[in-house]
């Protein structure tokens, strides 16, 4: 059960990382759970290093009707502290290969696929599984699956979660599918580590700005873009893209605690 906002209205309450809470129609969701301090977190042979804890701790989370987890592979997406919570979660929405791994927690959402979660008021939030690329063509068998997420319900805003999406073709394609879409939360930074020599794994600041446009969407937010050393690009270059692309006032870029409570602008 969510906290109480406006009718019609989306709040997002960020984390940090790729972690918010999200309020929409009497019920509460949660992106990718990290919530560990700041270290290093061997992946192999390789290792990331996170710079910052979470803004709150989960005790302080109140209760949580979904997770949306968009993959479980990498530290950055699930920590310990997020698989430890999982635990307790009463639903996990998420990828076929997380199911495989982390079993009968994570329910499976395919792409094009909806899961339909009732509404405190009546009525349903409908959450439907959407691709997601997490690095350049021909990358998946070294980074893994990975999803995102289109949430939408009568009266509410249609709210895209992308997920570690690093490609404008499949943001084309969810436009095309579930589109226009009123929020946007993107998972920016543009990603790099010796994984994927030369390519990005999540999106540029510019082409977060494309994304936007392609989606038609009034307003972003966007996560997943500091706290990790691997991420090449932050807020900076974000407001600077977003001015350049004439789209400065569709940004809200959130200190990690800060909640906002977006409206549909149409």
């Amino acid at each position: 059960m969510s906290e109480s906002i406006s009718p019609g209205a989306l709040a997002v309450r960020y984390l940090g990382g790729p972690t918010a809470t999200l309020d929409i129609g009497g019920v509460r969701l949660l992106t990718d759970p990290t919530f560990d301090p700041p270290g290093d977190y061997p992946i192999g042979e390789r290792k990331l290093v996170k710079t910052a804890g979470p803004a709150v701790a989960t005790s302080g989370l109140g209760p949580v009707d979904a997770v949306l987890l968009s993959h479980d592979q990498h530290p950055d997406n699930l920590d310990r502290a997020g698989r430890a919570y999982l635990d307790h979660a009463d639903l996990v929405l998420s990828t076929a290969s997380a199911r495989e791994r982390l079993g009968a927690t994570v329910t499976a959402l395919p792409n094009w696929e909806t899961f339909e979660l009732p509404r405190p008021a009546g009525g349903t939030l409908r959450i439907t599984g959407v691709p997601a690329q997490h690095g350049p063509d021909g990358t998946e068998h070294l980074v893994g699956e990975v999803t995102g997420f289109v949430v939408s319900g009568r009266g509410l805003p249609t709210v895209y979660v992308s997920g570690d999406n690093a490609s404008l073709d499949v943001v084309r394609a969810i436009a095309e599918r579930l589109g226009p879409v009123d929020v946007a939360l993107l998972f920016a930074g543009a990603a790099s580590t010796p994984l994927v020599p030369g390519g990005f794994l999540t999106l540029s600041s510019d082409e977060a700005a494309q994304a936007v446009r392609i989606l038609g969407a009034r307003q972003v937010v966007p996560l997943h873009f500091e706290h990790w050393a691997h991420f090449t690009q932050d807020a900076d270059t974000l407001v600077e893209a977003f001015e350049a692309a004439g789209l400065a006032e569709r940004l809200h870029v959130l200190g990690p605690g800060e909640r906002i409570e977006l409206q549909d602008r149409s």
